[in-house]
């Protein structure tokens, strides 16, 4: 299962997340790019998301394991 999620603290978030080694960002220049994006992304099968982000400078996708926080 992929996790999706916006942010405009990419840093804190991949550290809140628990440093997922196949982590990989995104940047958008408009909020409206951002959240099609996401809801893009979530219309995949396996991907999910959830709150906790704040933001939509940068969309972040990772794959969620024991070792992970969503």
């Amino acid at each position: 299962m992929k996790y999706v999620g916006l942010t405009d603290d990419p840093i804190q978030r991949r550290i809140d997340h628990g440093d997922p080694p196949d982590w990989w960002q995104k940047v958008f220049f408009t909020e409206t790019e951002a959240f099609e994006w996401q809801k893009v992304m979530l219309t995949r099968p396996d991907y999910t998301g959830g709150p906790g982000g704040s933001g939509w400078r940068y969309g972040y996708v990772y794959t969620i394991t024991d070792l992970t926080t969503q």
